[in-house]
């Protein structure tokens, strides 16, 4: 049977059609994940925390092909719930274009400038190549990443999760079996390494391209048209919660990192990355689910169906509550093995990095409720929300807690600072929540 998003959503329908889009974000952190593992058992200690002292800095650009994908399909579903077909086609057309030519300019900064960067966010003469070679190969094919962000929030406005899973997952192949080739058997380091993300960053991003460009099935595809600014401007702030929350994100792991090589080292910086690399697989799945629900609240908020906000809402609260907490249950069980797999060759490596995991993942509980409200305010199409969300969950809340917490409890502190900005994310989007129930009446 196929779901669409006119219908009224059961938990089963709703699971259904979301799942895609959790598996879709799921294996794209699996990809991810099995970069930072082979980087760290086949080229050693120091390029893995070279690799993960950049990636905050590359992952900001990823965030802007999320701002026109989560603003621009939130703009494109409304406007279909509102009956306008033709209209949705123009606007969807014209977050592509712009995600091109945005990825061709930054792409070529990107490059230029990357070895000051490096320094920048604090690369010594043992890291500064590796951080300049990953950097830049990476960033060369920042283009199609930026694709690949946009059409994962497009091809389910599309109502196409599927295919948009199916591309993703060739994508992870693709990457997942150029590092064993690059580095396992051509020993190309941390480029072999960047190859293979960036050649994986082509599939995803060009084949939904492809199947845009060409007549399709789905309720979407690229059209003649030309870029008109209000729509771009309202799209772009509508989904800045997106770009907020991973330039924040960004610039807040490059504060962590910064905090961590004065704390502990390069060990610091290493271990934190495998928290970053195992965290994601498991946000990803709340991510996901964000993802795949906002069209259906845009399309029923477009058509002014307020009963089935409420269903919406209630069910997703409900579902972020309980997998929140299995969430937590699951990666402590998970802590040892997970650090063996990555640092088991450095003992005292992998103690700390087995203890900032018991800390650090309590977080859970809470960030899938966090995560799913911001989206969800996206979905309304009130970015100015979704933003202050974003923004004082990703930036200020993580800011103040990994500054203040590291003179308290020193480098527990550090990783006791997400979950304490998980809980002041909390009362805060509750507090919008309930505040602007009678705006769009979906309580």
């Amino acid at each position: 049977m196929k779901i669409q998003l006119s219908d009224h959503f059961t938990y089963k329908m709703l699971l259904r059609f979301v799942l895609p889009s959790i598996i879709m974000m799921v294996f794209t952190s699996i990809y991810g994940v099995v970069d930072g593992l082979f980087v760290s058992n086949f080229v050693g200690k120091t390029p893995f925390a070279a690799v993960n002292l950049v990636m905050p800095f590359i992952m900001i650009f990823g965030g802007i092909g999320f701002m026109f994908g989560t603003g621009g399909s939130a703009l494109v579903a409304k406007t279909m719930g509102e009956g306008d077909k033709h209209r949705a086609n123009q606007y969807f057309t014209m977050m592509i274009v712009v995600t091109l030519i945005c990825g061709v300019i930054i792409s070529t900064v990107g490059v230029i400038y990357m070895e000051p960067i490096s320094i920048f966010l604090g690369a010594d003469e043992e890291m500064l190549a590796d951080c300049v070679l990953y950097g830049r190969i990476v960033l060369a094919f920042n283009t199609a990443f930026m694709l690949q962000n946009v059409f994962q929030s497009f091809l389910i406005a599309a109502e196409k999760p599927k295919l948009g899973l199916w591309i993703t997952v060739a994508a992870g192949v693709t990457n997942m079996a150029l590092d064993a080739l690059f580095m396992a058997v051509f020993r190309w380091g941390v480029a072999g390494a960047a190859i293979a993300t960036g050649i994986s960053q082509v599939v995803g991003g060009v084949l939904p391209l492809v199947y845009f460009l060409r007549p399709n099935s789905s309720l979407l595809r690229m059209t003649r048209t030309k870029l008109e600014l209000r729509p771009i401007l309202q799209a772009s702030g509508n989904g800045a919660s997106e770009l907020v929350s991973n330039v924040t994100a960004s610039v807040v792991g490059m504060l962590y990192n910064f905090q961590l090589l004065r704390l502990a080292g390069q060990n610091g910086v290493a271990a934190y990355g495998v928290l970053m690399y195992v965290e994601f697989i498991f946000a990803a799945v709340f991510i996901g689910y964000a993802i795949g629900c906002a069209p259906i609240v845009s399309y029923h908020f477009g058509a002014g169906n307020h009963s089935e906000l409420k269903n919406l809402l209630k069910k997703s609260v409900l579902l972020m509550g309980v997998g929140g907490l299995a969430m937590v249950g699951i990666a402590q069980a998970l802590a040892i093995p997970m650090a063996r797999l990555f640092v088991g060759y450095d003992d005292v490596l992998c103690q700390m990095t087995v203890h900032a995991f018991r800390i650090s993942t309590v977080a859970f509980a809470l960030v899938g409720f966090n995560i799913f409200n911001s989206s969800f305010f996206t979905a309304l199409n009130d970015g100015a929300v979704s933003a202050i969300i974003s923004f004082l969950r990703t930036f200020v809340f993580k800011l103040s807690a990994v500054l203040l917490l590291p003179v308290i409890w020193k480098l527990d502190g550090i990783w006791w600072a997400g979950v304490a900005a998980e809980i002041c994310a909390f009362g805060l989007g509750l507090a919008f929540l309930l505040g602007k129930r009678k705006k769009y009446h979906y309580m």
